[in-house]
């Protein structure tokens, strides 16, 4: 009897061992997409400084989660006592790390609200310089996104020194409407959208149209954590009882 709850705990440790490699796997491409993709993210990541470090921490988290994942599949398989004990040690550090990064995201929120994006553009904001990754990288975003700044066309009116000319109103180009939402998609109506005219600009705010654009992802990310974090806590106490069991 107690050899077949042996083998039992065996097969859990592997099992959820497989879902931490896949999870880590999961987290690594993702870590690696948002800083080679080449759609405008990197940009926003780059001029980020804390969106820069959460990227790399993701890589590095997943990174470790694939190598320990194939590492306990490997001790439950095995039944080695010391590379069990080394995957729960090493496991209960990444545990500790992941709700030390929950806790700190969720006392830093306030940085990602409407106010702090609005203030930050009105400062930094440089219209068409392209060599300015903070202007690009909002010049990308409003043509991927179909959007003008970070409540509407009104941001831009309050930036001071904005260059323009007279026959144009201080709504970037970026804000026109494009047939192909991208740098090389055609305007609708350039001058008509850069003297003014409604019409030929995109109104909403950059902030609802992300933030309804992602919404979803954002619980689907959440329930990923949780599911994570469930499956290490699971495995950490597979992996005491099979260290345990082991003669």
């Amino acid at each position: 009897m107690e050899g077949d709850c042996l083998s039992c705990m065996k097969y859990l440790m592997f099992l959820f061992n497989f879902f931490i490699f896949l999870g880590g796997a999961c987290l690594l491409g993702l870590g690696i997409w948002v800083i080679v993709d080449p759609t405008g993210f990197r940009e926003i990541v780059a001029a980020n400084p804390l969106l820069f470090t959460g990227a790399y921490i993701m890589l590095a988290m997943g990174a470790m989660l694939f190598l320990l994942g194939f590492l306990g599949c490997c001790g439950a398989i095995r039944e080695n006592k010391c590379l069990l004990l080394f995957f729960f040690m090493f496991i209960l550090l990444i545990f500790l790390a992941e709700l030390s990064a929950a806790i700190l995201a969720f006392i830093f929120r306030e940085n990602l609200t409407r106010e702090f994006f609005t203030k930050e553009l009105k400062k930094h904001y440089q219209r068409n310089n392209d060599t300015d990754v903070f202007s690009s990288t909002w010049n990308s975003v409003m043509i991927t996104f179909a959007c003008c700044g970070v409540n509407g066309p009104e941001d831009f009116e309050a930036i001071p020194n904005l260059p323009y000319s007279p026959l144009e109103k201080a709504t970037p180009e970026a804000c026109c409407q494009r047939e192909l939402q991208s740098r090389e998609g055609m305007f609708v109506n350039k001058e008509a959208c850069l003297s003014g005219n409604e019409r030929f600009q995109n109104r909403q705010g950059c902030y609802t149209v992300i933030l309804n654009s992602f919404e979803t992802y954002v619980y689907l990310a959440g329930a990923l954590a949780i599911g994570v974090l469930a499956i290490e806590l699971f495995a950490m106490i597979f992996a005491m009882c099979l260290f345990r069991g082991i003669q």
